[in-house]
């Protein structure tokens, strides 16, 4: 007598599987699409992949792609609601749109690679009448980009490397005090920020620091890695504020200043009485009449000491 064939138990399921048609638990979910940005345009990937960009070494870029960190440069910057704002360099916007999104009355960008330019017209598209894309070199003074800015104007940027500090000295030294600009938001690669920023008698005082802090208030508010970069360049990056005083720390006519303070630091290991020997005959009377003495060097001279020779050097 053959048995009875009993029912088959069914097959358990794989460890972790779900009988409701979900993924297991743990399960990686399926690949999406990147959601859109706050600002409803498409994230920063997909706009340099759907234009073709990639950042050119000769113009000095590397690509921020990062919303969250473009909006902490932004927020840096200080309440623009009221501002008029100057990009140098906008790339594919990314920095752009973070401005724009804090509210910025109004946004001049100037960029140099007209590869950008279709990226950055869906930018104005998407805020009408708040973006104005000028197609150039922003050290080219036919620009005339003051006359294009309504007070009180920032300036932010994730400068171009092989142009940042030339742009910056620019700012620093105009023919007439206060400047255009309110601020200045900047990034920088960190040894220049740092350069910015330094106090008398550290390795990076110089120049630089000398020109920045007789006529701002200079701090740094970011720093950044160098995987924060598409390409990631071979060093950190750091973000700079300076708000421009009303009047310098201390009086001094603006191009003798600048002479001063170069002269000095181009020798700077040497003695004062000898790097700035071709500034006056008498130069060791005139850094005694300063209330310097003659065997300091450039690096342990504070901004009011270089203000001091600057008036001293100038008197007849």
């Amino acid at each position: 007598m053959s048995r009875e064939a009993r029912p088959r138990r069914a097959t358990s399921a794989p460890k972790g599987a779900r009988g409701n048609g979900q993924p297991p638990r743990g399960a990686a979910p399926p690949s999406l699409p990147p959601a859109p940005a706050a600002d409803g345009l498409p994230p920063l990937r997909a706009v340099i992949a759907a234009h073709g960009l990639s950042a050119r070494k000769a113009l000095g870029q590397n690509f921020l792609l990062d919303l969250n960190l473009t909006d902490r440069i932004a927020r840096a910057a200080g309440d623009l609601t009221a501002a008029d704002v100057l990009e140098v360099g906008p790339g594919p916007g990314g920095l752009t749109r973070a401005l724009l999104a804090r509210g910025a009355r109004r946004v001049v960008a100037v960029e140099r690679d007209p590869r950008c330019l279709p990226a950055l017209a869906e930018i104005a598209a998407r805020w009408p009448g708040r973006l104005e894309v000028v197609e150039g070199d922003a050290l080219d003074p036919a620009l005339d980009l003051p006359a294009r800015l309504r007070p009180p104007v920032r300036v932010v940027a994730n400068l171009p490397y092989n142009v940042g500090t030339e742009l910056l000295v620019r700012w620093l030294t105009p023919p007439v005090w206060p400047p255009f600009w309110q601020s200045l938001t900047l990034m920088f690669q960190r040894e220049v920020a740092e350069r910015i920023v330094a106090r008398p008698a550290g390795a990076a005082y110089g120049r630089l620091a000398v020109l920045a802090q007789w006529r701002c208030r200079a701090r740094t508010v970011l720093t950044l890695p160098p995987q924060a970069f598409v390409p990631p360049p071979s060093v950190h990056s750091a973000v700079v504020h300076l708000e421009a005083l009303p009047a310098p720390v201390a009086p001094a006519d603006p191009a003798m200043m600048e002479r001063v303070v170069a002269m000095a630091f181009n020798q700077r290991r040497k003695m004062l009485r000898s790097s700035l020997r071709g500034l006056a005959p008498d130069i060791e009377e005139r850094l005694r009449a300063a209330g310097l003495d003659p065997t300091q060097r450039a690096e342990e001279i504070p901004v009011e000491g270089f203000a001091a020779l600057a008036r001293a050097v100038a008197a007849d």
